[in-house]
């Protein structure tokens, strides 16, 4: 039996390109035939990050870094003009010699930048399993983030547990606590229908930061503060908010990337004598302690489970076609209270 035919020509892609800060064009680019081990994408729909895509789109990057140096996509350094992105999900429309044919027609997910297509090797795929959403697909990034920053803060049975920040990784981070026998769930954020959509998720009740803490902290607290608090926010000042609401020997995860912003973080007084343990959490890598019985391939397995679980598409605020990636863009910069997750979706 013959294989399917493949596309031997170069096609035109539609890049999105940052080239200053707020500055943004769409480039129609060449991209020609795989080559021997490569395969050729076209993009059903790519998510972007309102944490680390944002920190580019402001140009609050360090230059110092690569954007990403555990993602062959991202290794550049973080100087204008960049592409950036790394939530893709694709169907495999043509290969290069050496590579089964069987990939044609398959849905992938890639960490790539927002493009029309791409190409790229079989290691920088991933199949999208068949019984989960092109939609729901994007959020695998984001789904491992919630899982590994479980896995960094390890709340035990009965434990207070506060989320600090509830964009679309503090409401993933959310719905994965849910799941565990917790004494109690509590979030943190300013705007109210990401408060609402995180009470939907299991939190026992969700505030704004400039809210009353006295009845939270007396009461339900109980005067000894959260266990466990994670700081996800992406806001470096909200880091005063997780100490003020710790107690003696709390845990306080910083999941956040704050780029080159900076604040004043109260260590005086009563945070000096609590003997805090502050963790930084980053999902490029498993903590030590896990490496033993964990690795990616795993824990990108669990993803795939939360994201059955948890059916993410429903936090899906925008559609927006690459075209239109500058209003898009303006609107997450003005911290519009209606957009959660924007897509970009490609005909």
């Amino acid at each position: 039996m013959n294989g399917p035919i493949k596309n031997v020509d170069s096609i035109t892609a539609q890049q999105l390109w940052f080239t200053g800060p707020e500055q943004l064009e769409v480039r129609s680019v060449p991209l020609a035939p795989p080559g021997p081990g490569q395969l050729r994408v076209k993009t059903l729909c790519s998510a972007i990050s309102a944490g680390s895509e944002m920190l580019v789109y402001r140009g609050q990057l360090p230059e110092e870094m690569s954007l990403d140096a555990s993602l062959q996509t991202l290794q550049s350094a973080a100087t204008y003009p960049l592409q950036y992105g790394y939530a893709c999900v694709g169907e495999v429309v043509d290969t290069g010699e050496g590579v089964d044919s069987a990939w044609v027609g398959q849905r992938v997910f890639s960490f790539q930048p927002h493009a029309s297509h791409f190409v790229a090797t079989a290691e920088q795929l991933t199949p999208v399993p068949d019984d989960v959403a092109t939609e729901s697909a994007v959020f695998l990034p984001n789904m491992e983030t919630a899982v590994n920053l479980v896995q960094d803060g390890a709340p035990m049975l009965g434990e207070q547990v506060i989320v600090v920040g509830q964009g679309v990784v503090g409401l993933l981070l959310t719905g994965v606590l849910a799941l565990h026998p917790l004494s109690a769930l509590y979030t943190f954020d300013t705007l109210e229908k990401r408060q609402q959509q995180s009470l939907a998720l299991g939190a026992r009740a969700s505030l704004s930061p400039l809210a009353d803490l006295s009845e939270l902290q007396s009461q339900s607290l109980q005067g000894k503060g959260a266990d466990l608090i994670y700081e996800v926010s992406g806001v470096p000042d909200a880091l005063n908010l997780a100490i003020t609401l710790s107690g003696f020997d709390s845990r306080i995860v910083i999941g956040s990337w704050y780029g080159n912003k900076s604040a004043a973080i109260a260590l005086g007084a009563q945070a000096h004598r609590n003997r805090l343990k502050i963790t930084t959490s980053q999902v490029s890598t498993l903590a030590s302690a896990l490496s033993g019985r964990w690795d990616k391939t795993r824990r990108f397995e669990l993803a795939w489970q939360m994201i059955r679980r948890l059916q993410p598409q429903t936090l899906i605020s925008h559609r927006r076609a690459l075209n239109d990636a500058g209003s898009l863009y303006q609107l997450l910069h003005e911290g519009h209270a209606d957009v959660l997750q924007a897509v970009f979706v490609y005909d």
